[in-house]
């Protein structure tokens, strides 16, 4: 059956079509669009009228791939933007109206719950790993073993609200980069005190994005995890913490809706490496969109 998942995150939507059969699925495309849904917004619990806009014109390009590929059934998730939005009922209305697509808004658990999903058909867990899902309004933590989820969390530390609360210079400064530590200090509420994962699984996004700027190349799309020492990962977060925006822009490795927010992207991540005393990194090409194909 030929199936596609939308995951209208905070700063991209994501489009996956595939032919799934009883447990296994084909991957027939896989794009997304950069509509920063949260931009200008989040932190006032609000979609913008221009990232609304944004959100429906993304909308009906995806929803122009799908005829053209013959879906017939179309799964969409709404996340952390739209969850909290005081006016993210009033986008679910309009995408039913113009696309007769029904979005699903879910938690921050079922969220994370969708992410293992996705991870897992990737990674086998007999090493225990934290995995990590770096969103524009949140970011997933899920810690499993070969027996499968031991504890799970969705943090409103995503980069996008991160970058909008907190003012920095171009390039950070060592007081900018202090204060994004204090501030996903005080919003994780010591969800990191005594943990540790000797092995961190990023989640396809932006650890991609580290994986082409470290290699200079294309992310191979597959089933197929990729490992990065730890070394490797924290070079070149310094490189990305240390550049300026006009570095970044001529930077053709780094998606457009990352290029301004790449530096607190990176100051974060070397954060949680050094939280949970990382050793290992572990990427996988899969996340949600992929948990969710099976998972419905």
């Amino acid at each position: 059956m030929r199936k596609a998942v939308i995951d209208l995150g905070t700063n991209t939507f994501n489009l996956l079509v595939a032919e799934v059969e009883d447990d296994r699925f084909q991957k027939i495309l896989s794009t997304k669009i950069g509509v920063a849904l949260g931009m200008g917004g989040i932190l006032n619990n609000l979609i913008s009228e221009d990232a609304f806009e944004r959100g429906i014109q993304a909308l009906r390009e995806f929803k122009e791939v799908c005829e053209n590929y013959d879906v017939l059934q179309i799964t969409a998730i709404g996340t952390s933007a739209l969850r909290d939005a005081s006016n993210g009922q009033d986008f679910r209305q309009k995408v039913k109206e113009l696309f007769d697509i029904q979005i699903e808004i879910i938690d921050g658990n079922k969220e994370a719950q969708l992410i293992y999903e996705g991870v897992k058909l990737t990674y086998d867990f007999q090493n225990p790993a934290m995995i990590m899902d770096i969103g524009g309004g949140s970011t997933e933590f899920i810690f499993a073993d070969h027996n499968g989820i031991r504890y799970l969390t969705s943090l409103n530390i995503g980069v996008s609200r991160l970058f909008q609360d907190i003012t920095t210079s171009d390039p950070l400064k060592k007081s900018d980069i202090a204060a994004i530590e204090n501030w996903l200090e005080k919003k994780a509420n010591g969800f990191f005190n005594g943990k540790n994962a000797d092995i961190l699984v990023g989640a396809s996004g932006t650890f991609e994005t580290f994986y082409e700027l470290i290699h200079d190349t294309d992310f191979v799309s597959g089933f197929e995890t990729i490992t990065l020492s730890r070394k490797e990962l924290i070079d070149c977060l310094y490189q990305i913490i240390r550049s300026t925006q006009d570095e970044r822009d001529q930077n053709h490795r780094i998606i457009p809706i990352r290029k301004k927010m790449a530096p607190v992207a990176a100051v974060k991540t070397l954060w949680v490496l050094n939280k949970l005393d990382v050793k290992e990194i572990v990427i996988s090409p899969f996340s949600l969109k992929e948990g969710a194909l099976m998972y419905y």
